[in-house]
């Protein structure tokens, strides 16, 4: 297991949308990473979180988004749909009387774009996550929401028992979409996981992008 970040070179500044094999798998972690590391090169980044759902001052996927950046923005960019209670989006704005549509979100990304060289938005849960069930029908899911700002993926594995079904299912979804999965990060997030070193080796061989980071684990990964 490595001890520290094994980030061999991130690649050019472009803006990615972070998704997830499932939540708690670390995305807000790793999309940090991402931030600091175009930061550090002196590029102007900022991260996006479009939907959070239980939002919490010691909890908030938007706020740590916030610190990793190196752009301010107004919250109704970096943020536009925050729901009080932590579950599924869809059940959370339900209840909060609230309608997730894309075009206040796509809108807010794009006046991000003209603040930044690169904008890091970070997903709900997994990528099938649902986000909105209108009452007419239809189904608003993470992935909608990856397809309409068009962007490149990043996919966030938590390396842990049943995570290479999680991880080849979910880099299959991205590409039925037609989206480009640009590169993975490994988060280990079990520290007592068997075998570790050889899941991530498989999924080095077996997904259809580049690793871009193997995150060791951290009890406090948000530190």
């Amino acid at each position: 297991m490595p001890s520290e970040p094994n980030i061999p070179s991130l690649p050019s500044p472009t803006s990615v949308f972070v998704i997830g094999t499932d939540t708690g798998v670390g995305k807000t972690h790793a999309a940090a990473h991402l931030l600091r590391g175009w930061a550090a090169s002196g590029h102007r980044a900022v991260g996006m979180k479009p939907v959070a759902a239980g939002t919490a001052p010691d909890d908030d996927d938007a706020l740590r988004l916030r610190a990793a950046s190196n752009v301010a923005v107004p919250a109704a960019l970096d943020n536009p749909v925050r729901l009080p209670e932590p579950l599924s989006p869809h059940l959370s704005a339900q209840r909060a009387g609230v309608a997730i549509t894309l075009a206040p979100i796509v809108a807010a990304f794009r006046a991000l774009q003209q603040r930044a060289e690169v904008v890091v938005v970070e997903g709900a849960g997994g990528f099938l996550v649902p986000l909105d069930e209108p009452a007419g029908g239809g189904l608003l899911t993470g992935a909608g929401l990856a397809e309409a700002l068009g962007l490149p993926v990043v996919l966030v594995v938590g390396i842990r028992l049943g995570c290479l079904n999680h991880a080849l299912l979910t880099a299959e979804a991205v590409r039925a979409r037609g989206l480009t999965l640009a590169g993975w990060i490994a988060n280990r997030v079990d520290p007592d996981m068997a075998c570790a070193d050889d899941n991530v080796a498989f999924l080095r061989r077996h997904l259809p992008a580049p690793l871009w980071a193997d995150l060791p684990y951290s009890p406090t990964p948000h530190d």
